[in-house]
């Protein structure tokens, strides 16, 4: 969950007061990602020595201490590399000492920034302190950044090995997910960067036209007439992994970025776990994909595929010879604050915009047609499935639930819903005529994709819908559909819920459009999308009732929320947005449920919010109110305008009718905004919540 960021440049003078900037704005766009520390690594004023500026917090602590270093920030470079991170901590507490970069030794011969988990870490760091290699922080990094050493050290003296190929030996050794840019004094202005699991992404920028816009990727051992490459020979002494002394490899084309008159020329590279962090430098973007590891050098790229024992399936895009340079949309404007307090509050108010952006040019409102065109070739297939498997996590978990409804009543199949984890841990069945929807805001939430990666292996049709092209979920589903909900920078996944909660719809509605008997209530269904940018739009007019209503229940231990079949969701969503922006305990209860346990905790004391917007289920919601009125307890009551069934007494939030299966829709943008007047009354920092982070990498 933690941002890395990586900047080299060739031939392209910098000054390092520019390079410390480029680093520090880079870790800024991506301190949703991790906050607790920050840290980076640049090039010193003696060959080989390195400076390190490391601090608890933010970024702008970094700043503050690097403004008050006596480091000569004049100092130009034609070439350099400087690697940064800002931290989510796993493996020990945030201190100046567990934060990256971490390095191998005292002279920092190996120096790595590093996303996600080694889940062997402790072994290998038992094995190398045997080999009497010091460890000086509680992360699983430093036992890659020893281990690199450890191979650096232990080659033989008739062929030294290249940068790539210690990273290659490296990387053989480590269990989990992750994504690492390593930086070397033995390997000057040299950076190789490897990811597993974890997103990476490297950004180019020229003056003049790349003569081509792909990067060739070499294989190893792919001439059958050829000894493995890349076999690893066990070191008796050590029980560790030393490479082979004569690696071959079957691609040797990779690209050097040269202009049309075939000179090199200046040239900057950018690595980063978000394109956010380098958008305001360069478009033209690379993304790695799993075992990829790229190396940087003299102005050129060139990308190398690990081969695993363990390696199985792999991706079409994984086997491709070539990795794209591909064209970002995203606008710089579109990932900052604008007028609004916090990306969350902007994010809140863009929801009328990002709800039609999801429906854009796959709703036909004349017609009264839904055209997805990342389905339309798998339609047959899903008509004729056995059931459908909604798989996510946390809010795209909801957004599943939340449509739940819809799916089993306008395609008449089977729908389950699972959280990615509690999926795996079970081991479920999955079989080949299942159709596996696989829903995660960044592409990246690693629960997720080990679901995908277990369906695929059954033979599942597995469906993405996410809302970030070139993410690892976007790439490796048979299809989907990209939820189109421009960038989100808060933590708090305010329009992901939304816009995923429309694009499940859409999909619903499309794979419905061959049966005539739901032709009136598909129609009920587009017309009630149409308006409701408009209703959206009306409902964030209440923001100052909502304030109100914060003020009379900031102050309280708990607060549960209560409704009734496709409100479930709208409750437990609204439940976590409460507790992960205000870390005030909140409950999203059944209504159904209320006799069966959850009536014990109502009193007079216990704020209640009861959603009571009006469906099939009205009667059985106005049961449970009475209920619970019963009790002493003085709920606020989420309804529609107009509703006159409501007690003349009881405090209320009115929102627009709409038709059954969007009323959620609706009914959540209440709870966001009274979450974030929680939080912002709680003293809380909305958009970085303690002990979370955005983009969920590791398990």
């Amino acid at each position: 969950m933690c941002g890395i960021f990586g900047y080299c440049n060739y031939l392209k003078e910098k000054r390092r007061e520019e390079v410390l900037e480029i680093l520090c704005a880079g870790l800024a766009r991506q301190e949703y990602r991790g906050y607790d520390s920050a840290g980076l690594v640049i090039d010193g004023d003696k060959p080989g020595s390195v400076e390190y500026f490391k601090e608890v917090g933010k970024v702008a602590g970094l700043r503050k201490k690097i403004a008050g270093s006596q480091l000569d920030v004049e100092k130009s470079y034609i070439a350099q590399v400087s690697i940064a991170h800002t931290r989510w901590a796993t493996h020990g507490p945030p201190s100046e000492r567990n934060c990256h970069p971490v390095r191998s030794d005292q002279n920092s011969e190996f120096v790595i920034v590093h996303n996600g988990i080694v889940t062997n870490s402790a072994e290998l760091r038992q094995v190398l302190q045997k080999r009497g290699y010091q460890f000086k922080t509680d992360t699983d990094t430093e036992a890659v950044a020893i281990l690199t050493k450890y191979i650096f050290d232990s080659q033989g003296s008739a062929r030294r090995l290249t940068f790539t190929e210690i990273v290659k030996a490296v990387l053989k050794e480590l269990e989990g997910s992750f994504a690492f840019v390593f930086k070397s004094s033995h390997f000057p202005n040299e950076v190789v960067t490897a990811r597993r699991g974890s997103p990476l992404l490297i950004g180019v920028k020229t003056d003049k036209k790349l003569k081509v816009d792909f990067v060739d990727v070499e294989f190893a051992g792919q001439d059958p007439k050829e000894t493995l490459p890349e076999s690893i020979q066990a070191n008796s002494l050590t029980g560790l992994a030393v490479p082979s002394a004569n690696p071959k490899v079957f691609r040797t084309q990779s690209r050097t970025f040269i202009t049309e008159d075939g000179f090199p020329q200046p040239i900057e590279f950018f690595i980063a776990s978000d394109a956010a962090a380098i958008i305001e430098h360069t478009k033209r973007v690379l993304y790695l994909e799993d075992d990829d590891i790229a190396h940087i050098a003299d102005g050129e790229l060139q990308i190398h595929r690990l081969r695993r024992k363990e390696e199985g399936h792999q991706t079409p895009s994984q086997i491709a010879t070539t990795r794209t340079i591909e064209t970002l949309e995203l606008e710089i404007a579109a990932i900052m604050k604008g007028k609004f307090d916090t990306f969350m509050q902007k994010e809140i108010y863009e929801q009328p915009e990002s709800v039609v952006n999801t429906m854009r040019g796959r709703v036909n409102f004349d017609e009264q047609r839904i055209t997805l065109g990342g389905l339309r070739a798998y339609l047959p297939i899903m008509r004729r499935s056995r059931r459908i498997v909604f798989i996510a996590c946390g809010t795209s978990y909801h957004s599943c639930l939340a449509t739940r409804a819809i799916f089993e009543e306008l395609t008449e199949i089977p729908v389950g819903v699972e959280l990615a984890s509690d999926f795996l841990d079970r081991k479920t069945p999955i079989f080949r005529d299942d159709v596996c929807v696989f829903l995660s805001q960044s592409g990246e939430t690693a629960d997720t994709i080990m679901a995908m990666r277990y369906c695929m292996d059954r033979g599942a049709l597995c469906v993405g819908v996410v809302n970030t092209v070139g993410s690892t979920i976007s790439r490796e589903t048979h299809c989907g559909v990209h939820i189109n909900a421009g960038p989100e920078v808060g933590v708090a996944s305010t329009k992901a819920y939304t816009s995923q909660y429309v694009a499940l719809m859409m999909i619903a509605l499309q794979l419905s459009e061959d049966r005539i008997s739901f032709t009136e209530r598909r129609n009920q269904i587009i017309n009630g999308l149409h308006s409701l940018s408009a209703q959206i739009t009306k409902v964030l007019e209440l923001d100052p009732i909502l304030e109100e209503l914060a003020e009379g229940i900031h102050k309280n231990k708990s607060l549960l929320i209560m409704g009734r079949g496709m409100q479930h969701a709208t409750c437990l969503e609204g439940a976590l947005k409460i507790k992960e922006i205000s870390y005030m305990h909140s409950e999203g209860i059944l209504a159904g449920e209320l006799k069966h346990g959850p009536l014990a905790l109502i009193d007079e004391n216990m704020p209640v919010i009861i959603i009571m917007t009006r469906d099939s289920l009205y009667p059985k919601v106005q049961s449970a109110f009475a209920q619970i009125t019963a009790r002493k307890a003085r709920p606020i009551v989420l309804c529609n305008e107009g509703d006159d069934g409501i007690p003349a007494n009881a405090t209320t939030i009115r929102v627009p009718q709409t038709v059954d299966s969007l009323q959620g829709l609706l009914n959540i943008i209440p709870l966001q905004l009274l979450s974030y007047h929680l939080a912002v009354k709680n003293g809380c920092d909305v958009d970085f919540p303690r002990n979370l982070a955005k983009s969920v990498t590791v398990e």
